[in-house]
């Protein structure tokens, strides 16, 4: 097998299928590093016009491909043995040997790559309660995020209800062609009990990126964050903005990092045990695992003499007069896409140390797509039952590590750092069998070599070639 590889000027590779499309797709590095100068000096109105012409030409995308996926066959269909072979008569001898023991449905079909990516459309970016049709761009988009960065077949599955019993039925009936499934974009408070109860009753991997990709990446960055500041988890004296999906999923993993003074705040202020206006079950819960002196007030109140700051709510939330009140070398994380808590620039203002946002046009973007593909591949590969805590706990740590020099810029590594699935697969998989959920255990040799063979096939992964627009071809490792 011959591997060849194209280095591009920016330092991705370069996809040779983009040669040719011409104004319907020009790829643009992501890996350059934007200082708070450039920004400050960058035109506003030039920006917004950028942005408008990213959706003009993402619409055109769009249309001309008639979406974003395509279903690539792995064997050979030129002839009526090939046909044979793949179809009938040829196929009843795998159905029979996976009737006789079902756990050869893994061996015999491509089960155990398969990942759904499942949404009601209700939660959709920063769109909202748009539907489930106007939701399956998103899902493609996510599909493709999959296949690229840890070779992972998704399918984008829409279910055209928002009652939790629907969704949660809709996945029990497809799971036995699923490897797993990926929660997408489904609203709380029924985000978090579709995903119990998925867990629970399915024996294949359920997650919900939105809470847990979410909360690994900033973990990781926070992880970094704090070597700068010289600080500890254990002291630490964090101070939320949002109880919702992503920040409840935050908490928990910040808990488990040995954090032991959370508060989350919401519209009505601080939550405790014993509040009253604005709660739920979620909440509810929350409350009885964060504030232990039961603080109450505003944001403004709360987030005095805290060290870190995270946001997952909506923009305009926190004032560069609140970030003075913290302690020395606050850290910002401002997660509301696409207008963060506070802008950057005006958290510079306020003192801050350190700042993260969800976008790209700043420096430490809290990305999901820097978790989700290889906490998939690694559970994947060892067919695990479930994700567990441990296993986010391992892949956000080796996120982390993927920035051994940190500084204040880069607390967090680029979605196209070299080896990053492949880093966080291994770290996921080694944790799904130390903590028994793993029902395949190769040998530590089989375990690496089936990371890197993944790794690979992600750099020779070829999207739709020019000469068919509408279809796939096989990748170039074929």
């Amino acid at each position: 097998i011959f591997f060849f590889f194209f280095q591009a000027e920016d330092g991705i590779r370069d996809p040779l299928w983009s040669r040719g499309l011409g104004d319907v797709y020009k790829r643009q590095s992501t890996q350059s590093t934007w200082g708070l100068s450039s920004y400050m000096q960058t035109n506003e109105q030039t920006a917004k016009q950028s942005e408008k012409d990213t959706m003009a030409e993402s619409l055109k995308l769009h249309e001309k491909f008639k979406g974003k996926l395509a279903v690539v066959p792995k064997v050979p269909l030129e002839n009526s043995r090939d046909l044979a072979l793949a179809y009938t008569p040829g196929v009843a001898e795998p159905c029979m040997h996976i009737h006789k023991n079902k756990d050869d449905v893994y061996k015999y079909t491509n089960r155990g790559n398969v990942v759904a990516v499942l949404s009601d459309g209700t939660s959709v970016l920063g769109l909202g309660d748009i539907g489930p049709e106007a939701g399956l761009p998103v899902m493609e988009g996510k599909c493709i995020l999959f296949k690229h960065f840890a070779n992972i077949d998704a399918i984008p599955i829409m279910v055209s209800s928002k009652k939790i019993d629907d969704i949660v039925l809709a996945a029990k009936l497809i799971a036995p062609g699923l490897g797993g499934i990926n929660l997408e974009d489904i609203a709380a408070p029924a985000c978090f009990e579709v995903e119990r109860r998925l867990r629970r009753e399915l024996d294949i991997p359920v997650m919900h990126d939105d809470q847990h990709g979410t909360a690994i990446v900033a973990v990781a960055g926070l992880t970094n964050a704090l070597k700068l500041a010289g600080k500890t988890f254990q002291e630490l004296k964090i101070v939320f903005s949002g109880a919702g999906a992503a920040g409840t999923a935050i908490t928990k993993m910040l808990l488990a990092k040995g954090v032991k003074n959370i508060i989350v705040t919401d519209r009505a202020g601080a939550i405790y045990t014993g509040r009253k206006e604005n709660m739920n079950p979620e909440k509810d819960d929350l409350a009885l695992i964060t504030n232990p002196n039961k603080e109450k007030g505003p944001l403004s109140e709360i987030i005095k003499g805290a060290d870190v700051f995270i946001g997952v709510s909506g923009p305009g939330t926190l004032k560069k007069e609140a970030i003075k009140t913290m302690n020395p070398k606050p850290i910002i994380f401002a997660m509301a896409n696409p207008t963060p808590e506070i802008m950057p620039p005006e958290a510079k203002e306020g003192g801050a140390f350190i700042v993260a946002t969800g976008r790209s046009d700043f420096p430490n973007q809290i990305n999901n797509c820097l978790a989700f593909p290889g906490v998939f591949r690694g559970a994947l590969d060892v067919r695990a039952k479930d994700i567990n805590e441990e296993m986010k706990l391992a892949a956000s740590d080796a996120i982390a590590s993927m920035v051994p020099e940190p500084t204040v810029d880069k607390i967090i590594p680029s979605v196209f750092a070299p080896g990053l699935a492949n880093k966080v697969a291994e770290a996921v998989s080694k944790a799904a069998i130390a903590t028994n959920v793993a029902r395949f255990i190769p040998k530590p040799q089989t375990l690496i070599n089936l990371h890197y063979m993944n790794y690979m096939s992600c750099l020779l992964y070829t999207s739709p070639s020019p000469r068919d627009q509408r279809g796939s071809r096989m990748p170039s490792s074929a």
